[in-house]
């Protein structure tokens, strides 16, 4: 058996061994015999003239009547296969050897009694990394129903010697970089890398190697347990006798080592030694050479000091050949050969109904009576002596599926190949920090799996808040275990959920992230460090300082906090500027959730938020289509940030900020107080309610009738993000970006911010050498804010739209001002008058203008959902006239200027329901 994650070292079935050298007898000890000559049926059918016949010299001997072997017990397999494996244990319970040899590293043998441990269960893998270079790494997996594995088992079992014969690690981590590639073998320069079953089930007829190896192997028994590993090898000395290495120059070196392994053994157990490898390997063992020429082949190679463990596999990567020829494409199905060798059809069928069945799926045992009998129909009418996969899948989509892909895929995913895990004795070697990450893991109950699950955090329990702290800082750590995925309910800080899902390969990146440290917070503190020293971007740094809060890294934060003070300085660029604030306005939100101190974070990211105010406007000017494009999906990040660095700013100091009393139906953001110390209800993270001269907070503009307003006037005020509080200039107040406006001192710092931040966007939406994307949308966010009524809003509209300006940059505004995920179309919805602008504007386009701005309205507009664009497509219908012709004074019902008190009334009993009060008007 080979490793899966490195080039010299190849399975049998991914091509030959280069031939040993000529034959002569051996300068010292014994002559090695070579295999039995003989023929398994099928085996050797369509292989032209005596197939690997062996020189007398190197042939087995048959002592007397009884036939007894001389010589060593060689057994050719095919690597993770049933057949091959059941072959193995019946041959060795025959034999009885003393000593059993496996193919394998041959550092391995420190750890093979640990594959007799209870707690230990295939699929596993025997892991080797350099220890300099932990990356360097290479699997050589064993399911149950490996022969190696069988082999492993029968000797431990028994008191027979096991030992590992392979190339040795060190070796074969020295020679060439592991790759984790999928993809085909390259061809070399000696030819292409053969498959050798492939070229046996070619010349039987077969145009499915896997079918030929089912019909002549797995479906097969023979009263001769060693029959069909003679008549395997005979065919495998027929082919390298045909193809040489068969692209494989370097097992010419393996088969050197294995064959001086071969001979010690014998020196010490004599003839009573069994030898477990792949098939290809066989007719090199048997070769007579001398000690002097193997070892010359061995002499110089290159060496790495390595490390070895188990580890634990998975039957989906068994089923991957991730640069391990072996990798079969059904390795549940042959699990179940292996552990079910009576009747596996019937027992195959009922694995499939109690899958189906626990989806909801109707299968009822006359479903699975007939299944079988359809499987053994095909298979006899397609000449095979068992019903094999492709019978049974048939059998399967046609009864079972009713004829339906869709739960046979989940057949072939959940049965054929299978989700199951290995689990390895804590008594295994490790690196410190795979010790410290499975003591964490059993702490805090997050068992690694081979299946993909969902996993839902609330971090205001400790045990959440734990998880979520191991999970980022193995993030940080390069160890992928978990990522982030998009909560279903609610997009409060406190809840979290992430995608798990082990990999094999999680074991070499935690072996890699060991020279960070012991333990997982350490490790990860050291590399935050690090990274922070090293990085250039101010986006690299802010994106760490967001990753060390949301990974509780106390220790890491000063170090990465002044790398950001002293990166801030120096960047000028607006737009790296307007990249990194998101990032740390969501890092204060986090840190006060999670109970992280952030004061040094939030003065930093309170510069750079002044920073983008003074330089936005001329940093928007004079920008090409895609530079403004970017610079809108900033101006949008940078407009989200300043409202969550307001929260921020406008808390009060608090000893204790855990998030622990945070309400779930507030997103996690504690209110505000007001002015007289009652604390503010929000519905809307990014902006808190904001309190009048009298400390009483405000009503937004559009709150309903006034018997509605005077009832919640004793409770709390939201903050609708379309309506705050101040009303905009057009009504005779001052206006709130102007350094005069008498709420300003009635503001906190935060206000203070957000008040300059309007300000700004008034700027972009009034200069006229910025392009129209980036007005439309400043004029939007004002609009939403109401900084600006709709009389403004029309105003700015109808000067954008006008007959001067050129359609194209007139349909940027308007893809701006309503296009995106802003809700644009609600907001055309409700508001007809600047629907009739925005139509009104449509229709005046000149036909040869049109055709240039229709691409670009088509993106606006096909963002809506579907209903949306249905009630457009309704309201510009019917025309300005209908509101006339349908005895509407001014507008339909729901579209008035001002609130109707009838319809307001209406709402006052669900309120009653909802408040728990008695509500009257």
């Amino acid at each position: 058996m080979t490793p899966t994650a490195t080039d010299p070292t190849r399975t049998p079935e991914a091509g030959p061994a280069e031939p040993g050298p000529a034959d002569r007898a051996p300068a010292t000890g014994p002559a090695e015999p070579g295999t039995a000559v003989g023929r398994a049926p099928g085996l050797g059918h369509g292989v032209p003239g005596p197939v690997g016949c062996l020189p007398p010299e190197a042939g087995p001997e048959r002592s007397g009547a009884v036939g007894r072997r001389v010589g060593p017990l060689l057994l050719g397999v095919r690597h993770h296969g049933p057949g091959s494996a059941r072959g193995v244990r019946a041959a060795l319970e025959a034999e009885r050897p003393a000593a059993v040899l496996v193919e394998g590293p041959a550092e391995a043998d420190a750890l093979v009694a640990l594959a007799g441990d209870p707690e230990m269960r295939p699929p596993v893998a025997l892991l080797a990394h350099a220890v300099d270079d932990p990356g360097r790494a290479a699997f050589w997996p064993m399911a149950e129903f490996s022969p190696e594995w069988v082999a492993i088992r029968w000797a431990l079992d028994h008191g027979a010697a096991v030992r590992f014969v392979d190339l040795p690690a060190a070796h074969t981590l020295a020679a060439a970089d592991p790759t984790w590639s999928d993809g085909e073998d390259e061809v070399t320069g000696s030819g292409l890398r053969i498959d050798p079953v492939a070229e046996l089930a070619r010349a039987a007829g077969y145009e499915d190697a896997e079918r030929w190896w089912e019909d002549v192997v797995e479906l097969r028994g023979d009263a001769d347990p060693t029959a069909p590993f003679e008549a395997l090898a005979e065919a495998m000395g027929a082919l390298r006798e045909t193809y040489g290495d068969g692209g494989h120059p370097r097992d010419l070196v393996r088969e050197a080592y294995m064959r001086l392994q071969l001979r010690a053994a014998r020196k010490e157990y004599g003839d009573s030694v069994a030898v477990v490898c792949g098939a290809w390997h066989v007719p090199a063992l048997t070769r007579r050479t001398t000690v002097a020429a193997d070892k010359a082949l061995l002499k110089g190679l290159p060496r790495a000091k390595a490390e070895l463990t188990w580890v634990p596999w998975t039957h989906r990567r068994l089923a991957r050949r991730s640069g391990y020829g072996a990798g079969i494409d059904a390795p549940g199905w042959y699990g179940h050969l292996f552990a079910a060798p009576d009747r596996p059809v019937e027992r195959w069928m009922t694995k499939v109904a109690r899958l189906l069945r626990a989806e909801d799926h109707p299968v009822s045992p006359a479903h699975v009576i007939e299944a079988v009998r359809l499987a053994e129909t095909l298979a006899a009418l397609r000449g095979r002596p068992l019903p094999g996969l492709d019978e049974t899948t048939d059998a399967v989509r046609a009864v079972l599926c009713e004829g339906s892909d869709v739960p046979l895929d989940l057949v072939r995913d959940r049965l054929v190949v299978g989700d199951v895990l290995g689990e390895v004795p804590a008594a295994a070697p490790a690196v410190p920090l795979q010790r410290d990450l499975t003591c964490r893991q059993r702490t805090l109950r997050l068992k690694p799996e081979a299946q993909e699950r969902e996993l839902g955090l609330d971090l205001r329990k400790e045990t959440d808040g734990e998880r979520s702290r191991l999970l980022h800082r193995l993030r940080l750590l390069g160890v992928h275990w978990g990522e982030p995925a998009a909560g279903r309910a609610g997009t409060g800080t406190f809840r979290e959920t992430w995608r798990l899902r082990w990999e094999p390969e999680l074991h070499v990146q935690v072996a890699e992230a060991g020279v960070w440290g012991t333990t997982v917070e350490a490790a990860a503190t050291a590399k935050a460090e690090s990274r922070a020293l090293a990085a250039t971007a101010l986006t690299d740094i802010t994106a760490l300082a967001e990753q060390c809060l949301l990974a509780g890294l106390a220790d890491a934060l000063p170090v990465v906090m002044r790398a950001l003070a002293d990166r801030a300085a120096l960047d000028t660029d607006v737009a790296h500027l307007a990249q990194a604030l998101p990032a740390l306005a969501r890092s204060l939100r986090y840190g006060d959730v999670r109970g992280t101190g952030t004061a040094a974070l939030g003065e930093v990211a309170a510069g750079l938020a002044e920073r983008i105010c003074v330089g936005l406007p001329p940093a928007c000017a004079g920008l090409d289509t895609d530079a403004a494009a970017q610079m809108r999906d900033h101006l949008d990040a940078v407009h989200t940030a300043i409202a969550l660095l307001q929260d921020h700013l406008d808390a009060p100091p608090s000893p204790d900020r855990t998030g622990a009393a945070l309400a779930p139906d507030h997103a996690g953001v504690p209110a505000a107080p007001d002015h007289a110390g009652a604390p503010v209800i929000q519905d809307h993270p990014g902006a808190p309610a904001t309190p009048d001269h009298a400390g009483v907070p405000t009503a937004p503009d559009h709150a309903g009738a006034p018997a509605i307003q005077d009832h919640l006037d004793g409770l709390t005020a939201p903050n609708h993000p379309g309506a705050p509080p101040a009303p905009d200039h057009l009504d005779g107040s001052t206006s709130p970006d102007r350094p005069d406006a008498p709420r300003d001192a009635a503001r906190g710092p935060g206000g203070g911010l957000v008040d300059r931040w309007g300000g700004v966007l008034r700027r972009v939406a009034g200069r006229e050498r910025i392009p129209g994307v980036l007005r439309g949308r400043a004029v939007r966010l004002l609009l939403d804010e109401g900084r600006i009524g709709d009389g403004e809003a029309a105003l700015l509209m109808s000067r954008a739209l006008s007959a001067g300006t050129p359609p194209a940059d007139a349909a940027a505004w308007i893809d701006g001002f309503v296009g995106g995920a802003s809700g644009g179309g609600l907001l055309l919805v409700h508001d007809e008058r600047l629907l009739g602008l925005v139509d009104a504007w449509l229709t005046s386009v000149p036909d040869a203008a049109f055709v240039d701005v229709l691409p670009l309205l088509r993106r606006t507009f096909s963002t809506y959902e579907k209903g949306v664009r249905r009630t457009l497509g309704e309201l510009v219908a019917r025309g300005p006239d209908h509101h006339r012709a349908a005895g509407y004074a001014t507008s339909p019902p729901g579209f008035a200027p001002t609130p109707d008190p009838e319809r307001a009334d209406a709402v006052l009993p669900l309120l009653h329901l909802v408040l728990g009060r008695e509500v009257t008007p």
